[in-house]
């Protein structure tokens, strides 16, 4: 007898049948995910979030997990009464904050994603751009002169450690301390760029920007007005035209670096929304902005 539970089951059924080809598609391929925003927060999306990574695994694809961690810097460097600057999106990472970022990105924070991954069931190594040799920087100058402290910029990733854990079935987990390339300091890297790095370097199937906006929007006060869909010889234009403005242009040119690097398709998507990963990953439609 037919009843609306038959037909819930029915739907449920052709979701999953529509997941297939894209199971196909990806099976033994490598998707690097920046892992950060309201969904590293709020505990209900962290989870589903934390979910969709280990399914991912599970069906065979290749999960590398690069995360940030500001608002857990912000709030330990609150706790020893230190303010938290910032010059042009960047950390002010004197000594004092450079100790404190690495304590907590590299300690707290990647810990407790290793360990929700394992609690999920899910195999989840821990690692840092120190490990390895993993991420070289040398000293990030920036146009207006200023002297932003060790904040690095990526010159070398040494892949060998993240693809060792991907052979072996583990998920790498990231976090964005590097080492300086030549003066052997440590240096606080920008989560996005990095994930942006390796993923070129892992020759990426995807590279997914986990976020707090929807995507790219042509009238930032509406949420309906999404760019699902983005050339990267469009790029300067909506720049000039102050459509892509403000924190969304070095994710933008992230996206645009991956792509210049072979990376076949990038994407912004809303971190708020619950299983946006799946959701990109796994239907025709998507979500967010693609940049291809």
């Amino acid at each position: 007898m037919f009843n609306s539970n038959n037909a819930a089951n029915i739907q449920k059924a052709n979701i999953l049948s529509q997941a297939l080809p894209y199971i196909q598609e990806y099976n033994g391929k490598t998707i690097v995910i920046k892992y950060g925003g309201n969904a590293m927060i709020n505990e209900e999306l962290k989870d589903t979030v934390i979910k969709d990574i280990v399914l991912l695994n599970y069906v065979g694809i290749k999960v590398v997990v690069v995360h940030g961690g500001g608002p857990d810097i912000n709030d330990f460097l609150a706790k020893i009464g230190k303010k938290s600057e910032f010059v042009n999106g960047l950390r002010v990472t004197d000594e004092e904050t450079m100790e404190v970022v690495q304590m907590v990105l590299a300690g707290k924070v990647n810990k407790d994603i290793v360990s929700l991954i394992d609690k999920n069931g899910g195999k989840a190594v821990g690692l840092c751009g120190i490990d390895a040799n993993l991420l070289k920087a040398k000293k990030l100058e920036i146009s207006s002169g200023e002297d932003i402290g060790y904040v690095g910029d990526i010159v070398e990733v040494n892949d060998d450690i993240i693809r060792h854990c991907l052979n072996g079935g583990y998920i790498p987990v990231i976090s964005t301390v590097a080492l300086g390339q030549t003066d052997g300091k440590t240096y606080n890297v920008n989560a996005d760029l990095a994930a942006s790095k390796i993923s070129v370097k892992l020759k990426a199937e995807k590279f997914v920007l986990i976020t707090d906006v929807p995507g790219l929007l042509k009238d930032q006060k509406d949420e309906t007005s999404l760019i699902s869909e983005l050339k990267v010889e469009e790029i300067p234009k909506l720049i000039e035209e102050n459509i892509i403005t403000g924190g969304m242009i070095p994710k933008i040119n992230c996206c645009k670096e991956a792509v210049d690097g072979g990376v076949h398709k990038t994407h912004i998507i809303d971190g708020r929304v619950p299983h946006s990963l799946l959701l990109e990953v796994f239907s025709h439609e998507g979500v967010g902005t693609m940049i291809l």
